[in-house]
């Protein structure tokens, strides 16, 4: 118990340093240097968002999974790629801005495609309309994509498809969830897509804060494109 113990607080230690990158550059070598790691680091901190955000998905979607072309954005090592596999979707394209991250995937056989992007810097590297499901888990938070990414997402996403993504709802992220929330009404008032589930759960993942101890919570975001 004491060398599990150990081991998250390593965990911990190791993600709040990342907390004081502040450049770009520096944000992407953290992420290089956690790719071979990063599994079994979140497994510890008992990281739900990827289940979650594929069973969430998944219990809306009416289609042929096995036909049905998945865009993962910011899909890192491939969490929910193997999350979706296993219910049953199998076509997945794959974006990161970490190219360790994404070597790792490719390892993984998962991905038809893998692409290198910096998130927020400009549109996604796919084509406009061409995926029948979005994801975006983890990457929503403060100091990491900002808020207006969602609106390519809405882009990617073929009319009727489903955009899903997920944001933390702990202190440290309270202005950006209030953000990330009023851009997605904004979208919805402006005709771009349909709201159709949010679901906050409480205990999202351990959490990693030193001002936070148990658990913190997080919420999924499922949307419906409308025709064009």
């Amino acid at each position: 118990m004491a060398a599990t113990t150990k081991t998250l607080e390593n965990v911990k230690a190791n993600i709040l340093s990342a907390h004081k990158s502040t450049t770009l550059a520096e944000k992407m070598d953290f992420y290089n240097s956690w790719a071979e790691n990063y599994d079994q680091d979140v497994a510890l901190l008992e990281y739900r968002a990827p289940s979650l955000a594929a069973n969430c998905v998944s219990s809306h979607f009416s289609g042929d999974r096995g036909a049905a072309v998945v865009l993962d954005v910011a899909c890192g090592t491939g969490l929910v790629a193997k999350q979706m596999k296993r219910l049953g979707f199998g076509h997945f394209v794959g974006i990161d801005g970490s190219e360790a991250m994404l070597e790792s995937t490719r390892e993984s056989g998962l991905y038809q495609d893998l692409k290198q992007c910096m998130l927020g810097e400009g549109p996604l590297p796919v084509q406009c309309g061409s995926f029948d499901v979005v994801v975006i888990v983890g990457a929503l938070s403060n100091g990491q994509v900002p808020v207006g990414v969602v609106r390519e997402l809405c882009k990617c996403t073929k009319p009727g498809g489903y955009v899903c993504m997920t944001t933390r709802r702990n202190q440290d992220n309270v202005e950006y969830k209030e953000a990330l929330e009023r851009e997605l009404k904004q979208m919805e008032a402006d005709g771009l897509w349909t709201c159709v589930e949010v679901s906050e759960v409480e205990d999202w993942e351990r959490a990693v804060s030193e001002h936070e101890d148990g658990y913190i919570p997080g919420v999924v975001y499922l949307y419906k494109r409308l025709q064009l």
